[in-house]
């Protein structure tokens, strides 16, 4: 088949080129993202799944909940240590190799946290889980900039991102009854069996990634020299028209500065809710850990069907920041109105749970999408990686807001809802799109 132009060229491309590169990302979707879906699945359950063994790991060990908030925030320090390197060597060494490294090391370490039998060990753990892990989620990110344009990344980003929903779907109820069957199985206990169960499944799919996973577009077989040309004509017409792409233009930019404090505030709200929610359905529901479980995955079904509505929305229309800021909003009230709601009215409770993590996973497809619109090359792993590192320092603040608020009387959550809109504001008035980005809008 003839060449095929990229789009942004001074010609417009006809009906048969429109078709052809149509089939070409839907080719690419195919083989990229239920695979990139599955490995992100397995990476959140790894990270939060803590939230759930809390429900009978404080109880065996006598960890008091100010251990638990400072064990679960570790892991984010750990993580911003080695979130930019770890971003720039996924760029050196390419994403085959480089991923399945990080999802080896991090499913070892998740299994490991079933040894846990003191606060210096649950604490080691958690840190040295986090600097596994680091650099997963950022290098996937980066890694979808070198395959599709800005213009078709928030559905697709989404897509991938829809994994932390899934994850608590079908994680969740997983972990249920996980606790509820295996308790007292060869003399473990049901949170050590958790670990066990969901850790070692990454270390098989890190493997596999060896085998299934391409760095770039030239090394990938199973697309045709045309296809492969389309591709990378596409994205090298965008990079062109980006304003940074060394390293140091990261760092310079005043934009990346500005999101990572928005991130860290949208994190602030994804982690109080994802390591307390167990905890606040307990309050609603009772007691039985696969009730529990089953309970806790509704927030998450409202939140993929969010995600993927105003995903979809937002690549019609070409619009990221104000739908972003608007998911924040929708958040933050969810999270205020459980303030007042309580444990006395349970399914008025669940809706705005719901709500806000609606809200929460929403916002972050459509807030990557905003790096990538000025960030090209190296600038973009490494503004990628910064503005992750620095944002999900707020993974360590979130945990502690319900130890620190209850201590001044305060009601939690209105706390992390204050987060919220803070973040949405500030993204509202104070982040502009790049050139490419509005090019791309």
């Amino acid at each position: 088949m003839a060449k095929h132009r990229a789009r942004g060229n001074c010609m417009d491309p006809t009906l048969e080129e429109q078709a052809y590169a149509e089939r070409t990302y839907a080719k690419v979707s195919r083989r990229l993202l239920p695979f990139l879906f599955l490995c992100y699945i397995l990476a959140y359950l790894d990270r939060v799944n803590l939230g759930f063994a809390k429900l009978q790991m404080l109880g065996d060990l006598k960890f008091s909940d100010a251990t638990f908030a400072t064990g679960a925030g570790l892991f984010f320090v750990g993580y911003f240590f080695f979130e930019v390197p770890s971003n720039l060597l996924l760029q050196r060494f390419g994403a085959r190799r480089w991923i399945a490294r990080i999802m080896v090391s991090w499913g070892v370490l998740s299994a490991a946290m079933m040894f846990t039998r003191s606060v210096p060990t649950f604490y080691a753990l958690r840190l040295l889980l986090g600097l596994a892990e680091a650099g997963f989620f950022p290098g996937i990110v980066f890694y979808l900039s070198t395959w599709y344009p800005a213009r078709m990344r928030a559905r697709r980003t989404a897509s991938f991102m829809a994994a932390i929903a899934v994850a608590g779907i079908i994680g969740n109820p997983l972990s249920g009854a996980l606790m509820d069957s295996l308790s007292g199985v060869w003399g473990l206990a049901g949170w050590q069996w958790l670990f066990l169960v969901e850790g070692l499944p990454s270390v098989l799919v890190g493997i596999w990634v060896l085998s299934y996973l391409d760095s770039s577009i030239a090394e990938a077989k199973w697309l045709t020299a045309d296809e492969k040309a389309l591709l990378t004509a596409n994205i090298a017409a965008e990079d062109a028209g980006k304003d940074h792409a060394r390293v140091a233009d990261a760092f310079a930019d005043i934009r990346v500065w500005v999101l990572c404090f928005v991130y860290f505030c949208l994190m602030v709200g994804l982690y109080a809710v994802t390591f307390w929610l167990p905890t606040l359905v307990t309050a609603l529901v009772g007691k039985g850990y696969l009730k529990v479980g089953l309970v806790s995955a509704i927030p998450y079904m409202a939140a993929v069907a969010a995600m993927f509505a105003v995903g979809r929305h937002s690549d019609r229309t070409g619009e990221r920041r104000l739908h972003a800021a608007g998911s924040f909003v929708v958040a933050g009230i969810g999270l205020l109105l459980i303030g007042f709601t309580g444990d006395k009215q349970p399914i008025l409770s669940m809706i705005c749970l719901s709500l806000a993590a609606a809200g929460i996973l929403t916002a972050m497809p459509l807030f990557w999408t905003l790096p990538t619109g000025f960030l090209a090359s190296s600038a973009a792993a490494a503004g990628i990686g910064l503005i992750n590192s620095f944002g999900n320092l707020g993974g360590y603040v979130g945990p502690k807001i319900p130890i620190w608020a209850k201590a001044a009387h305060i009601e939690p959550m209105l706390v992390v809802s204050v987060s919220l809109f803070v973040g949405s504001l500030v993204l509202a008035v104070l982040v502009k799109p790049g050139r490419a980005a509005q090019a791309s809008s």
